[in-house]
């Protein structure tokens, strides 16, 4: 599976992602800058200052469009939203219904902006990038990173009453997003672009023990990490809304559908049924992007009509445990 990068500020189409296993290997992200409350790390959290480039067809980008909505920063913090479809350029901004122009640099592939601030730039162009207006700078492209400066830093114009990062969760809350990244966040991606049968075959044993566990966890609480929402739900929330839709067909996870898992498909339910939750989900984004953009994985570029999805329908979460 190739796709595009950077190499010394200069954009290469082509590249390999994979191991000599045919494993598929998520290069790390480079800009990881904080913003603090105080301004102590140069980055201070303060209003109109902070602009986010997302895309909404990726579960990364998404997390940090929902932590925003979710804290009441959409006031605060400006986005720009790329074209669903990435083409040999990468992400680009387009008029394409939900997406919009760059507002802030006025750029047309999002790779410009990591030339922009580094012009011999070498790496991976991804969403979502934290951008600070004031110095014209990529603060951190780290989605992990984003939500929890969002959660904990902006504390002065965020609503006041929200905290998904709380003292008493917190060990628990960071256990819980490591212990689900590489099998379930990233392990649809290890199945989907694996290309070797061995490699696609661990990452989906690995994906489906993980999921089943958490069915099990469910059955006895509302949420991953207890009886309140936490950034550990909103990491788990952005895999589970695309899998049945794209996951399962697309990159071959097919063993159970979420829908199959009583738990796992009333906690999915229960999470977008959240207020502020639904506004940042874009189903046509999402199958537009994956079943148009890896033509290795799907030649055709056919994108399914279905399935019928009710994320509306009663989700029995609210029940006592």
């Amino acid at each position: 599976m190739g796709l595009g990068m950077l190499i010394d500020g200069k954009w290469v189409s082509e590249r390999e992602q994979e191991d000599d296993k045919g494993q598929f290997v998520r290069p790390s992200t480079t800009f990881r800058n904080w913003i603090t409350a105080d301004g102590s790390s140069g980055f201070k959290a303060e209003a109109n200052r902070y602009h986010l480039y997302v895309s909404l067809a990726c579960p990364w980008a998404h997390r940090t469009l929902i932590m925003r909505q979710l804290k009441g920063l959409d006031d605060a913090i400006s986005v720009s939203i790329v074209h669903p479809e990435m083409g040999e350029n990468s992400w680009e901004f387009s008029e394409y219904p939900g997406a919009t122009p760059d507002s802030v640099n006025h750029v047309h592939y999002l790779w410009e902006l990591y030339v922009k601030v580094e012009p011999d730039y070498t790496g991976r162009v991804t969403v979502p990038i934290l951008w600070d207006k004031q110095t014209g700078t990529i603060v951190n492209n780290e989605s992990r990173e984003i939500i929890r400066m969002l959660d904990t830093e902006f504390g002065a114009i965020a609503k006041p009453d929200v905290n998904l990062y709380p003292d008493a969760l917190q060990s628990q809350i960071d256990e819980t997003i490591d212990a689900i990244y590489s099998p379930i966040n990233n392990g649809v991606y290890r199945a989907g672009f694996a290309t070797t049968q061995g490699a696609y075959e661990e990452a989906v044993t690995e994906l489906f023990a993980a999921l089943d566990h958490w069915e099990q966890v469910l059955d006895q609480q509302r949420y991953l990490c207890g009886d309140q929402i936490t950034e550990a739900d909103i990491c788990m929330f952005t895999t589970l809304i695309r899998f049945d839709a794209v996951y399962y067909t697309h990159f071959k996870c097919n063993i159970r559908r979420i829908i199959d898992y009583p738990n796992l498909w009333g906690y999915l339910r229960d999470l977008y049924q959240h207020p502020g939750v639904k506004e940042t989900c874009n189903l046509d984004h999402i199958k537009r992007h994956y079943f148009r953009s890896h033509p290795k994985v799907n030649p055709t570029r056919i994108i399914p009509v279905g399935p019928v999805l009710d994320f509306a329908g009663k989700h029995g979460r609210d029940r006592h445990y």
